[in-house]
Parts: structure tokens; sequence; C-alpha cells
């Protein structure tokens, strides 16, 4: 059952006996959404599968403002505790999601214990995940029955020769893999694990980060691959070089480039035009640059 909320004038889903927020209400797959609802990052997973040549994993930054960075790690009592007082003062959240600092199906059961333990608390805010999607094909039915609604994987290659450039390394199954092996891997799973969360009418937005002479010339077909996946949005995000990692003497790529980029890829997918590259422990608005601290 939908009714309207005098608060948004939105729809939201009657469940049980509370309303759920409607999927429009995600300030990340909805622009129109961002100016008034919030999101909170719960910085619990601390792992990733795979390393990519962009990624510099030393999280414990307060300064920097880019995804994987974070100023701490929360165990997940206490990311439900970090909760409970944030919304004795906060009342414009609509989404909680798990976005790193590392992979959220890394360590999948540190975040299936936190969406459980969120979703019991909290049943009327949509839940999210972003993820590489490695590890993701198996626990799809899990997380919908944990309450998510949204998710986000993060394909930045949709050829073998393109991603063999972009990650040095992949591990699935306490194996590692490397070069074309690693990269035709990762990419079987991401179409698995995207094809299983349409079967369960979740949201699905692929992250795409745009690499100047890696994969920048490679955009359209991704999106053209998106289209066909049936992702709902694309999310093109400029690479930020980060110091001691291979690309970090590339450039990042700007404003105009990342038009052109978005332009042709919105010939296939819907776009995200509003990403603020948030940090994993991010909360409020997408244009606000608070964190969990």
């Amino acid at each position: 059952m939908r009714l309207k909320s005098a608060e948004s004038g939105c729809d939201m889903i009657q469940t049980g006996l509370c309303l759920r927020r409607a999927v429009t209400d995600h300030p990340c797959f909805y622009g129109s959404a961002s100016a008034r609802w919030g999101r909170v990052h719960l910085p619990v997973a601390p792992n990733c599968n795979i390393s990519c040549n962009f990624c510099n994993r030393l999280y414990d930054c307060v300064n920097e403002s880019r995804p994987g960075v974070t100023s701490r790690i929360f165990e997940p009592a206490e990311a439900l505790r970090y909760l409970n007082r944030l919304f004795k003062t906060r009342a414009d959240i609509s989404v909680i999601g798990i976005a790193g600092p590392g992979d959220a199906l890394c360590d999948q059961e540190r975040t299936l214990e936190t969406l459980r333990a969120v979703h019991a608390a909290y049943p009327d805010l949509l839940l999210c995940i972003s993820t590489n999607g490695l590890n993701l094909t198996e626990y799809v039915d899990e997380l919908a029955d944990s309450g998510v609604t949204h998710v986000t994987v993060t394909v930045n290659a949709v050829d073998p020769l393109v991603g063999r450039q972009i990650y040095s390394k992949v591990t699935f199954n306490h194996q590692t893999w490397q070069g074309m092996e690693a990269a035709e891997l990762l990419l079987s799973r991401q179409q698995e694990a995207i094809a299983r969360l349409k079967d369960q009418d979740l949201m699905v937005k692929i992250n795409t980060v745009v690499i100047p002479g890696v994969n920048a010339g490679h955009i359209e077909a991704i999106a053209q691959k998106a289209a066909e996946w049936g992702a709902d949005v694309m999310n093109c995000i400029p690479m930020i070089p980060v110091a001691n990692t291979p690309f970090e003497n590339l450039e990042e790529p700007d404003d105009a480039e990342m038009a052109r980029i978005r332009d042709i890829a919105s010939f296939y997918v819907p776009q995200m035009y509003h990403c603020r590259r948030c940090r994993a422990d991010a909360v409020g608005l997408i244009c606000s640059g608070e964190s969990a601290g």
C-alpha cells in the first residue's frame, strides 16, 4: 500500500506498522531527492578483495574527501549505537548505506549483521550497499531479505583487455588471479550478480571510475553493457590521483571531459550528475562535507 508523506509529498510504502521511504527518496540514485534527503554511510567493511591501480587503502584520514576514506572502522553493534545517537538530532536521512572503506561483501558477515540489525531497528529507512560485485551473487537473496533496496556495483571495464590495466589482482575463494584472468573473473562475476539483483527487482547503479588513457575511451561500451544488464542509473566518477599508487601521475579528468563522457553514456542509461565522491563515513545531505568522525 502506498501513502503520501505529509513532510515530503513523496510516496511511501506501508510495510507492517511502519511507513518505508519510497525508492525515489534515495539521494544518490535520484537527483531530485538530494536537496531534501541525506544519507549515512556506516564504515563497517575494512577489507577489499581486489586491488585497483588507483586505490591506496590507507583510509585513516580526516582531511580527505573521497571514496574509501574514513576516520575509523565501526563494529556492527557500534554502528547501530551510532545511528541511535544520530537519529535523536536528525530527521533528514532517508537511506543507510555501507560503502567501505573496503568492499561491503569482502567481510560479508560484518555487513550482513549490520544490515539485519539496522533494518530491525529502522525498517522505515532505505538500505543500500556499494560493492565491486565479486562476492555479490551468493548474497543477493540475503541482502534483499535484510531490507536492501539499492545496490551500487563498480564496473570499470567490460573488456578484460582494459580491465587488466586497472586491476592488479583479484582474490576469490582463497585464490588470487592477476592480469587477464583477474579481469575476466571479475567481469563474469559482475554480470552474474547484476542479473540476480534485477531478478529480485533491486535498484542497481553502476559506478565507473573514469581513468584517462586507460578506460576513458571505453565508457560508452560500459554504458551499453549497463543498459543491457538493466541498470537503473550510471555514475561516471573522475579518478582522483592518489599518492603511492600506479596511477598517481595520471591527470584527473576535468569537468569538460566528464560532461562529454556523461553525455555519450546518457544515450544508453540515465546518468548521475550530482555525485560528490563521498567518504565511507559520510552523513547528511550529499552537498555537505559531514562525516561520522
